[in-house]
């Protein structure tokens, strides 16, 4: 739903129950609202409406500031002073081109305040551009390379990730290369899921599983398999364990291998893998559940939201006072 018709029918709820003096009962009406459109929280409902989409008109490219498997990352600004990321693919690499249209295709259809927000697309001469949130601090890969995370924002940012797939699967969206560096970070310790280059709608199969396979580290084994059924919802939950294991080591998920050869084997083999010792035994089992080898026997991403080691973190909220004062 866009934010538009979200504010239309917000208000025309609330405005029917006007004789209804409580603060409570607007904030039930919000609450009402929020879970009937797939928002966790009338907190999330709040961080939306305060992002609403920029329409990009008149804007100028400025430097290159990453480079992916298929895309190449620049620095936009708008003719209001508004600055983002502008990811773009020449219309003549047809190979990589149905990778940003796969991308374009996922992300208008969302919104979340951990997922990258998409601000429109344009063909500009030869090339296609995606217009995009533009977060400052970088990939999670870089800020562990960085700074060597504590347990503790190992949890804060698990738990953001967790609700960004828990949205992202309720959309029937399956990321398909979740890693840490294809998940952003903002100055106030945000995240953002990013590079939906490779993402699957379970809803449309006529190209999404042309698509290809995500980084193999990363990989579930049914995926690694090839199997058609088992690449789904729970091989985000596998990647997932891969990626808090990456932020608590700071390093690629390490696996008993000594080539590419017996690397594939052992990742399609589902032994997932080397969980260090030195972790904490509520970590390594939030990472063990992750990594089960069966896909059914593994959580979704909303069953381990009240997993030990995620359910004690906190994100900054925003007050819901200025929500309020919008009705």
């Amino acid at each position: 739903m866009l934010i538009a018709d979200f504010l239309f029918i917000s208000s025309q709820v609330l405005r029917s129950a006007e004789n209804r003096k409580s603060r409570d009962s607007r904030v039930q009406f919000l609450e009402e609202i929020a879970r009937g459109n797939r928002y966790t929280d009338v907190n999330s409902l709040a961080l939306m409406i305060s992002r609403r989409r920029r329409r990009i008109t008149n804007w100028e490219r400025g430097d290159l500031i990453g480079k992916g498997s298929f895309a190449s990352v620049y620095r936009g600004s708008n003719e209001d002073g508004f600055f983002f990321a502008a990811k773009g693919v020449s219309l003549n690499e047809h190979r990589h081109l149905c990778h940003l249209e796969n991308e374009i295709a996922i992300l208008k259809r969302l919104d979340h305040e951990n997922i990258v927000q998409c601000y429109g697309t344009q063909k500009d001469g030869e090339m296609l551009y995606i217009f995009l949130e533009l977060v400052s601090q970088g990939t999670l890969e870089q800020a562990y390379k960085n700074c060597p995370f504590k347990e503790s924002q190992v949890s804060h940012y698990t738990r953001q990730i967790l609700q960004g797939l828990t949205y992202l699967h309720s959309c029937k969206v399956v990321h398909g290369d979740l890693k840490c560096a294809n998940i952003l970070v903002t100055e106030s310790g945000r995240i953002k899921l990013a590079d939906f280059g490779l993402s699957k709608s379970m809803e449309d199969h006529s190209q999404s599983l042309k698509l290809g396979l995500g980084s193999s580290y990363w990989m579930a084994p049914e995926v690694a398999n090839r199997k058609r059924v088992g690449y789904g919802f729970p091989s985000d939950i596998w990647s997932l364990g891969c990626t808090a294991t990456e932020m608590s080591t700071r390093k690629y998920p390490q696996y008993n291998a000594r080539n590419a050869v017996s690397l594939d084997r052992a990742i399609r083999s589902g032994k997932g893998p080397i969980v260090p010792d030195y972790l904490t035994e509520t970590l390594k089992d939030f990472i063990n559940q992750c990594l089960q080898p069966d896909p059914n026997q593994r959580p979704t991403a909303a069953d381990l939201l009240a997993h030990p080691f995620v359910n004690e973190s906190s994100c900054p909220q925003p007050d819901l006072t200025e929500l309020l004062l919008l009705f």
